[in-house]
This record gives C-alpha cells, sequence and structure tokens, in this order.
C-alpha cells in the first residue's frame, strides 16, 4: 500500500550504496588508531599487518592452503586486469557476461589484448547466459554476482573438476557473502570496499596452483606493465603473497581491512556474513513479492543476489514510459530519499535499465532495511503523484 504520508521510523544507518559499502554496525574512526601511519609498509609492523590480512582472509573465506592470496593495486579492476594480462593467450578463452562489469572485461579482452580464439556467451540485464555452453577445455571469465544486474550464479556446480583451462572469476560483490567453490576457481579477485565495507584502492588476488603453473609456464605475447608483473625469472613473485606489496598501500586502508575481518571473525565468520546478506535479501524478496510497482530485475530467483539486489518497475504507467522516462522517474525516488536522509546512492548503475539498486551485504543491519520499506512507498507514491500531474 503507497502513500503520501511519510513514515515515522526511519533507518539508522541510511547508507545503501553498493560500494563503497556501509562500514561494519558500531564501526568509528577509533577502530583505525593502531594503524602504522607514517611508517613503511616494509618495515617490520607494516608486513605484519599486510601478512595478518592475509592470514585472516584465508581464515574467513576458507581459502584452501595451497593457493596463494595477495594485495594488489587498484581495487578489484586491477586484481582482474592482473590476471587477464598475465594469464590468457595460452589457450582460447569464453567470456561470459550478463551486466556490465563482465561486458567490461570482454571489451578489454577483444580490444585491447586482441585475443583471435575469444567467444563470448552473453546474456541480458536480470538473466544468466546458458552455462552449459561454457568450454572448460578454454580459459573461462566471468562474474560470480553481477553487482549490476543482481544475477549471480547459484553455484560451482557448473564448472568441472577435471577442466583444462582456467576460470577466472570476479567475485567482488559476492566475497564474504556468497559460498565460494574455490576448488572450482583458479583465480578469485575481490575488493574491500564491498561486503565488509573496507575502503577503496585495494585489490585481492587469489591464485589456485593450476593458476600459478600457468603463470610460471608461458609467457604472454604482450608486454607486461610492472604493476602486472607476478613472475620474474619464471618463478612466482612470492613475496606478493607474503605481504610485501607491489606497490605502496595505504596503512590506513589495511587497519580498516583488519577492522573488518576481526569484526567478521567475532560474529562467527563466513557462515555468520552469510546468513546476516540472505536475512537481508530476504526483506526486500517479501517487500517485492507483495509490491504492485516493484519487483526483481533477476527473472529466476535461484539466480538472484544476495547482496545488489535490483529492483525494476512494475506499476503499469511507469512501465509504459520510455527508457528516459524512466529514467528520470527512478531518480525522483532516489533524489527524494536521499533528501530526506533515509537512503543513499540507491539509483541503479548507469548502464543497467532503470530502477532501484540496494545494497544488502552482510554489514547492514536488518532492522534498517525493514525500516526503509514503507519510505520507497512513499517515495514512489510522491513520484507516481507527480506523473500524474504532468499527464
Amino acid at each position: 500500500m503507497t502513500t503520501l504520508t511519510k513514515p515515522g521510523l526511519r533507518p539508522a544507518n541510511p547508507n545503501f550504496s553498493s560500494g563503497p559499502c556501509a562500514k561494519r554496525p558500531g564501526w568509528s574512526v577509533e577502530a583505525l588508531k593502531a594503524a602504522a601511519l607514517g611508517r613503511s609498509h616494509r618495515a617490520k609492523i607494516g608486513k605484519a599487518k599486510l601478512e595478518q590480512a592475509i592470514k585472516l582472509t584465508r581464515e574467513i573465506l576458507k581459502v584452501p592452503a595451497d593457493y596463494r592470496i595477495g594485495i594488489v593495486p587498484a581495487s578489484d579492476t586491477g586484481a582482474v586486469e592482473m590476471a587477464l594480462w598475465s594469464l590468457l593467450g595460452e589457450r582460447g578463452v569464453d567470456m561470459v557476461a550478463w551486466e556490465s562489469f563482465g561486458s567490461g572485461w570482454v571489451t578489454d579482452v577483444v580490444k585491447q589484448l586482441k585475443l583471435a580464439d575469444m567467444r563470448k556467451l552473453e546474456a541480458g540485464y536480470g538473466q544468466l547466459p546458458d552455462l552449459t555452453q561454457v568450454d572448460f577445455d578454454r580459459d573461462v571469465v566471468f562474474t560470480w554476482n553481477g553487482t549490476t544486474s543482481g544475477v549471480r550464479v547459484p553455484n560451482g556446480d557448473f564448472i568441472p573438476s577435471n577442466r583444462k583451462g582456467l576460470t577466472i572469476c570476479d567475485a567482488t560483490s559476492a566475497t564474504f557473502a556468497q559460498r565460494l567453490d574455490f576448488e572450482k576457481l583458479d583465480v578469485v579477485t575481490f575488493s574491500w570496499q564491498k561486503v565488509l565495507g573496507g575502503e577503496g584502492a585495494h585489490g585481492m588476488l587469489i591464485l589456485s596452483p593450476r593458476a600459478v603453473e600457468r603463470l610460471e609456464t608461458y609467457k604472454p605475447a604482450w608486454p607486461l606493465p610492472k604493476i602486472f608483473r607476478l613472475t620474474s625469472g619464471g618463478k612466482l613473485i612470492e613475496g606478493i603473497f607474503k605481504g610485501e606489496t607491489i606497490n605502496t598501500p595505504s596503512m590506513l586502508c589495511v587497519e580498516d581491512y583488519l577492522d573488518a575481518l576481526n569484526w567478521a571473525k567475532s560474529i562467527g565468520g563466513l557462515e555468520a556474513l552469510v546468513a546476516r546478506a540472505d536475512a537481508n535479501a530476504a526483506v526486500l524478496d517479501r517487500f517485492a513479492d507483495k509490491s504492485a510497482w516493484l519487483g526483481h530485475l533477476a527473472v529466476d530467483p535461484a539466480t538472484r543476489s544476495n547482496t545488489s539486489v535490483c529492483l525494476s518497475f512494475t506499476d503499469a504507467q511507469v512501465a509504459a514510459l520510455d527508457a528516459d522516462g524512466q529514467a528520470a522517474f527512478a531518480k525522483g525516488i532516489v533524489s527524494a530519499l536521499d533528501k530526506e536522509g533515509v537512503a543513499y546512492d540507491i539509483g541503479s548503475y548507469r548502464d543497467a535499465p532503470p530502477g532501484l539498486r540496494i545494497w544488502c551485504g552482510a554489514t547492514v543491519e536488518t532492522a534498517d532495511l525493514e525500516a526503509l520499506l514503507p519510505w520507497l512507498d512513499w517515495a514512489f507514491a510522491t513520484q507516481k503523484a507527480s506523473l500524474k500531474a504532468a499527464a
């Protein structure tokens, strides 16, 4: 039921951005007081903190002991590009995409690396491609969770254990909220500013033994910038995976990531994080099921994200508007909620269909999402009234 009367209860934390995401509950700047500021990241204290970040990442995500974990520059984008430029070209590659970031990796492989033996398996927003068509004798690049479409792979069952190619997975909005099947993944990338609400600028690169073998036995045909180099003299640069970063990291950001990891461990680790994200997404599921004006962009419930929940308009009058009209309507809702201070940054991604995108990751409190729901109805009602007045 929609109403023009403003709800009385407001979310305690109105931060529902899909990146950078809400800080953990109870966070304050005091959490950073132990940061190794003004010190070299190569000093004992700096290296110890970087090593601890890697150790806790492995522990909470349950990364296999023989997988390498490194901290790399330029957020998730840097980690993915490092993998693409360093590993691809040894064999053909299947690029699997169903939203803007996956499509961006396709563009890089086609226009920058210019690989001749490349297949695109694509689907529109709201759907997955036919994963049975993926050829795992080839390398495969895909996103686990489509941040801009709200569509994820439900599990890793579509990936064979006896694959010949490498699987390169951009998992930035899935890590710490969804169960990644590491045995099926040879490269996993993510960034700190997503599910744990850390600060940006740093990426994580996780490599399987098969990925390491490729790095040590294959040399790409193109030159690699220093910032992408993972080997020296044909051998993996082991220091990268022991806290010896390629470039200078922000020790303030490292401290914030450590704080988020310790919080995650304190509440029960991965299972607790997944449960929090699932509970949050369920709030929006129930709302969308009953709503007369809003529904999931993701068509199949089994593929709906529990972090970046994308919603589209189902109201007949709004749905009948052209793309510009729907975008303006969505902008009006987003602006109204922002002005009221009840929800920030919930517009759909610029390349996605017009609608809303509400982050439900583990740092968001379920009570805040529940408090948001009446405001969504209010914002819709006010925009619909303006639409009728203008007709």
